[in-house]
């Protein structure tokens, strides 16, 4: 058990197919997104949730509309606190920029919190080709890491796996006795990273979102790891998106509410950790270098071209656990960073290079279900039919989907040729059905997707207009009766 079962390479039907032949998956994602689905609503209905996700979404707007000056003043206000501000146009850029800190200040090893944003450009994998040793110290994280995965949720990186699983990893990487008690899991996993914070020379972490008046940089944690992260080592790196930037402190607790709301369905989790800058000289602890990375990595696009929507995402997850397509295939079967409805929406917007990225706006059933979940009122539903527009303007769609459209307009626009085209489709799958003994058992491509696992019941023999009709004439017939009599 050492690689994930879903090659993230692989084409996006066979990501999928592998991930629906996984028992084990569909087992641990149930529980797993059931759970936090149930956790979230009881956690947003014990405040006035209508009313919080309508503030933040307002908070938010603003922040879309007012981005550029946000920006400054963050910079502006860390480098007064003595920190230092470095802009990355890519995730390449952001991997050299913290190889040079690293390189700089002699570091061997890195300690990272959770974050997304190293995740997007592949930060571990710059640093150890370089010959540092990289440790992850969120416990889910590092499990992960142990068994060389990626994770598969926004929130929780090892929903994927079943406790059995996660055992089994721990037994084979770090030599613990079999056990299932998460405890003792836990407590063997904190032993093991008490010693890598206290041997790290630089911190690396995302940011769930950065004050620009107080140029503040947060991390919202359960686990104490962010403080430690950002507290022990002598360097100190935050990455973080262009979009994770708030206005002010009072915006910060509002968003930090609906994050832990929406999250893991707490009032507020465990630790909240603000760096302004490096430590003080009165200062008891704190990193002697302070970094902040902004990176872009195609969000400046995604705002010229009217997908800055997407970007008040504040990466709670919630979206991911009511999707029914998520909760069926998993964060690997994507083949992306962020996985689920937003990660359908800003894979294939970001720079990502992502195999079949472009048939991620399909992996929807449109049902709505995460837009009526998100803390911001984000309309996913709405961006993906836009992405599937942009495909079918930039004539990227599938060619059997433009003719097969195309020949349901030009049907629908005829009364005459809706109906005879009814008339041949009862027809002709009536006639099959006879020779296969009640149903369809096979149908030619793309049908042959349906029929593969359940049979196709043939249309009705007598339209609901042919019923209706004779329904009409019937009543007519039995009005005049009665009036002859």
């Amino acid at each position: 058990m050492t690689t994930t079962t879903i090659d993230l390479h692989a084409p996006y039907r066979q990501r999928v197919k592998d991930a629906l032949g996984n028992p084990h998956l569909k087992t641990a994602l149930a529980r797993a997104t059931g759970r936090m689905a149930i956790q979230r609503t009881a956690a947003m209905t014990a405040v006035d949730g209508e009313r919080l996700r309508s503030q933040v979404r307002q908070m938010k707007e603003y922040v879309i509309r007012h981005l550029p000056d946000l920006l400054e003043e963050l910079e502006s206000n860390i480098t007064a606190n003595g920190g230092q501000v470095h802009w990355a146009a890519t995730g390449a850029d952001v991997n050299q920029i913290v190889l040079d800190i690293a390189r700089r200040t002699n570091v061997k090893k890195v300690i990272k919190a959770k974050s997304m944003a190293t995740e997007e450009v592949h930060l571990n994998h710059a640093l150890e080709e370089a010959g540092m040793t990289v440790v992850e110290t969120d416990l889910g994280e590092y499990i992960i890491q142990l068994n060389q995965e990626p994770p598969s949720h926004i929130v929780a990186p090892v929903i994927h796996r079943r406790l059995e699983d996660i055992a089994a990893i721990l037994q084979e990487k770090l030599d613990m006795p079999p056990t299932l008690d998460p405890q003792e899991m836990t407590a063997l996993a904190r032993a093991k990273l008490r010693q890598e914070f206290l041997t790290a020379d630089m911190g690396v972490s995302g940011c769930n979102f950065a004050i620009a008046e107080m140029g503040t940089v947060c991390i919202v944690t359960n686990e104490g790891n962010g403080r430690l992260t950002s507290g022990l080592p002598r360097v100190y790196v935050a990455v973080m998106g262009l979009e994770k930037i708030v206005p002010t402190v009072e915006d910060a607790f509002l968003q930090y509410q609906a994050l832990c709301r929406s999250a893991t369905g707490q009032q507020t989790t465990i630790y909240l950790n603000m760096t302004s800058g490096p430590r003080q000289s009165d200062d008891a602890d704190g990193p002697d270098e302070f970094h902040l990375v902004i990176l872009d990595n195609g969000r400046t696009e995604m705002l010229d071209n009217g997908y800055g929507e997407a970007l008040m995402c504040i990466r709670c997850g919630a979206c991911l656990n009511v999707c029914p397509v998520y909760r069926e295939i998993g964060g690997h079967a994507y083949g992306s960073t962020y996985s689920g409805p937003i990660g359908a929406v800003i894979t294939p917007l970001l720079h990502l290079e992502v195999t079949d990225d472009e048939k991620l706006p399909h992996a929807s059933s449109l049902c709505a279900a995460c837009r009526d979940a998100c803390p911001v009122k984000i309309d996913l539903p709405r961006l993906l039919v836009d992405l599937r527009a942009d495909q079918v303007d930039e004539g990227e769609a599938a060619w059997f989907d433009t003719v097969a459209m195309r020949g349901f307009m030009e049907t629908m626009k005829s009364r005459a040729r809706y109906e005879s085209a009814g008339k041949m489709a009862s027809l002709g799958s009536n006639a099959l059905a006879a020779l296969m003994g009640g149903n369809i058992k096979f149908m030619p491509p793309p049908l042959s997707n349906w029929t593969q696992s359940r049979d196709f019941p043939p249309f009705a023999r007598r339209s609901f207009r042919e019923l209706w009709r004779e329904r009409q004439a019937r009543r007519k017939e039995i009005s005049g009766e009665r009036i002859a009599t």
